[in-house]
């Protein structure tokens, strides 16, 4: 018999990351002050409240997935009523509530595991920083976030959780606030974002305003009514123009083409907070919410449409930025792009389980990448640029196998996690009928080459090779701003005969926990997550997920498994491994082989490599339409409505009118007694004329 969850439990895992924010946050800066940064007690204080904050919240979320998987115990229920309102003679609850089922449970653990090997990971990387005790703040403030934002059962709480993550990853990526390039990406993140919300919250009010309510219960229940529904003045489906709106709020949140631009400038920020963000938390708050509202998107094959095309846009076209990048963290992040867009592709092919299955496996071994890179930097002295490095593996052995191993699950190698959950979105595209499958198939299968090629590109340019550090150089890119901001004041990479070294057990620790997911968690979770009962366990009502009664990608995919080592065999047979081993070996055969010919690919193909190198000149239209038509308009109400209207019209307008006025008035007033007499009578004179007059015309009327 299921079981209800305990509240008090549930409501101990946000605010347990969240008292660590405030501790950290409160008495370790400048507020009050009681431990500083500067001092190694309280750099001690600061990092131990917070990781303890998150160990807790991560303890708590393995029960509370425990007990969903094995007891089927479930909760939704509200735990604070803020106000009450009347809406449309009924009343509007708002307030704070949780769902907890199978997918918010496994979210939770994601979402707190991950972020307890940041925070770990923190302490080694952050080390000296000036911000230390304020970066540990906001790092447990985003987990916080994030669990509000997972764990809703209503539409209110969902956009507090949404608008929280937003607003402190832009704290974080401006978290060097004395760079300007920090700056621009935090500004760009948080503009680009607000572009998405503004589509986020029209498909909410689109929902509350036809089913009168913001739980989710609620709106799904009148899910049936929503889809007969047109929107006024023309013949859209109200319920596909609402989840239009409300993807469009992914796509910002997840960087889907072409709100993606924010997220490659991110990596402006500590590599923690790629990781962070990158992995499990921000980026993928898109994904879950498209999952979460699986029952609403199921009933509109236009919308799926239009996630299917967004999704393989971005799939494809970002993977191919990734090949011209040299920046080690700029190389991840357009992974991160790519690999976002097949969850998308997954979810227009009305695959929900797939998606949030790859959400999954991709936070570990992205995770993975990210702090690896990280270790790369550390121990290259902030030296960002892969051309610089090389022969990295004998330095580094730690480094050098836990970033192999997450590049293997990456490009979807058997038996990786990665290999199950990719190969699964593909195999439902083709399975799929909507229209634009054809498309996706083709970018998702393109996908596999590029990715595979990029990652190990990078691989085999950071560890294998000629050893190019310790050498007079030109290629800069960001390392000269990080080392700056890390508040060195020698050089930035290896000095002349300066060795790499492996990094602390802080550092690598984290990376060695995660490396263990990045390869078994796919085995394990492929049978019960896509085929299983592991999304019928634990849901407090029907249809909250994954209905998936109009379209079949899901069973037919079901009828072609045969357990999780057939089908690391199978794909032996399957053009998907060949073209990832071709990516593979063509990217050692140009980059270790034969270095000469990228660079005369490049220059042959000058044009494609400019129009890569400028990302596809989207941050240029962006400027010259939209950030100079803002300043158009702008300036057009500066000038037109604020000096021209307001200051010109009303404001000196009535004083001109007033000082004429008085110019005119000054004529009459000579100051001699007997003139203001005479105007009295004279005036006197005249009401009574016009009174007379006014009663005999009365009289002759009667």
């Amino acid at each position: 018999m299921a079981t209800t969850l305990n509240p008090n439990l549930l409501l101990a895992i946000p605010l347990a990351p969240l008292a660590g924010a405030a501790i950290a946050g409160l008495f370790g800066t400048k507020f009050f002050g009681s431990f500083s940064s500067e001092t190694r007690a309280g750099r001690a204080i600061a990092h131990t409240v917070t990781i303890l904050g998150v160990a807790i919240a991560c303890l708590l979320s393995l029960l509370v997935l425990r007990d969903v998987m094995v007891d089927g115990a479930s909760f939704n229920a509200t735990v604070y009523e803020w106000m009450v309102l009347p809406f449309n003679g009924h009343p509007l609850k708002m307030e704070v509530g949780f769902l907890v089922d199978s997918l918010t449970a496994m979210m939770m653990v994601v979402v707190t595991f991950v972020s307890l090997m940041v925070h770990i990971y923190t302490v080694g990387y952050m080390q000296g920083d000036p911000g230390y005790n304020r970066f540990f703040a906001y790092i447990s403030l985003f987990t916080f976030s994030m669990l509000m934002l997972v764990m809703s059962n209503n539409f209110l709480q969902l956009f507090f959780g949404w608008e929280a993550v937003g607003l402190v990853s832009y704290l974080l990526i401006g978290f060097w606030y004395t760079r300007p390039t920090a700056i621009f990406a935090n500004l760009k993140a948080f503009l680009v974002n607000r572009v998405g919300d503004f589509g986020f919250i029209l498909g909410i009010g689109l929902l509350l305003a036809y089913s009168g309510s913001l739980n989710y219960t609620d709106v799904f229940a009148a899910r049936d009514q929503l889809a007969t529904v047109t929107f006024p003045g023309t013949d859209w489906m109200m319920l596909t123009v609402a989840c239009i709106c409300l993807f469009i709020g992914a796509m910002g949140k997840s960087a889907q083409f072409p709100l993606h631009v924010w997220l490659p400038d991110s990596m402006e920020g500590p590599t923690p907070i790629s990781a962070l963000i990158h992995a499990a938390t921000m980026v993928t708050a898109g994904i879950f919410m498209v999952s979460r509202m699986s029952p609403l998107f199921e009933l509109s094959d236009a919308a799926l449409s239009f996630v299917l095309v967004i999704g393989a846009i971005t799939a494809l076209f970002m993977g191919f930025l990734g090949i011209i990048q040299n920046d080690i963290k700029r190389v991840v992040a357009y992974s991160t792009l790519s690999q976002l867009g097949y969850m998308t592709v997954a979810l227009g092919a009305s695959a929900y389980q797939v998606a949030v299955f790859h959400l999954m496996t991709h936070a570990f071994f992205k995770a993975l990448l990210f702090l690896a890179a990280g270790s790369v930097i550390i121990g290259m002295h902030h030296d960002q640029d892969i051309r610089n490095m090389g022969g990295l593996r004998k330095y580094m052995p730690i480094t050098w196998i836990t970033s192999l191993v997450g590049s293997l699950a990456l490009i979807g190698t058997p038996f990786f996690s990665g290999f199950y959950s990719k190969d699964s979105i593909i195999e439902a595209v083709a399975e799929s009928h909507i229209a634009g499958s054809g498309f996706a198939y083709f970018a998702v299968m393109a996908g596999v080459f590029v990715t595979a090629f990029y990652s190990f590109r990078m691989y085999f340019l950071v560890f294998h090779g000629e050893e190019r550090f310790g050498k007079p150089h030109l290629h800069h890119d960001h390392a000269e701003e990080e080392e700056e901001a890390h508040g060195d004041d020698h050089h930035h990479g290896l000095a002349p005969g300066e060795k790499p070294h492996e990094s602390p057990w802080v550092v690598t620790l984290p990376l060695v926990l995660l490396a263990i997911p990045s390869v078994v968690i796919g085995a394990i979770a492929i049978e019960p997550m896509l085929f299983g009962d592991f999304f019928k366990n634990g849901v407090a009502f029907q249809n909250v997920i994954f209905v998936g009664e109009n379209h079949h990608a899901m069973r037919e995919l079901g009828e072609m498994f045969h357990g999780w080592v057939a089908m690391g065999i199978h794909s032996l047979q399957t053009p998907v491994l060949w073209l990832a081993l071709a990516g593979v070996v063509l990217s050692w055969f140009f980059y270790m082989k034969r270095p000469d010919i990228p660079a005369a690919i490049q220059q042959r193909f000058s044009g494609v490599y400019k129009l890569l190198d400028n990302k596809y000149y989207m941050d240029a239209i962006n400027e010259a339409v939209f950030a100079r038509g803002a300043r158009l308009l702008g300036t057009g109400l500066w000038k037109g409505g604020d000096q021209g209207l307001i200051d010109g019209l009303l404001v000196n307008g009535a004083a001109r009118v007033v000082g004429w006025v008085a110019s005119v008035s000054r004529y009459v007033q000579s100051g001699y007694i007997y003139h203001y007499a005479f105007a009295m009578i004279l005036g006197m004179l005249v009401l009574l004329s016009i009174t007379i007059f006014g009663s005999a015309s009365a009289v002759g009327a009667k």
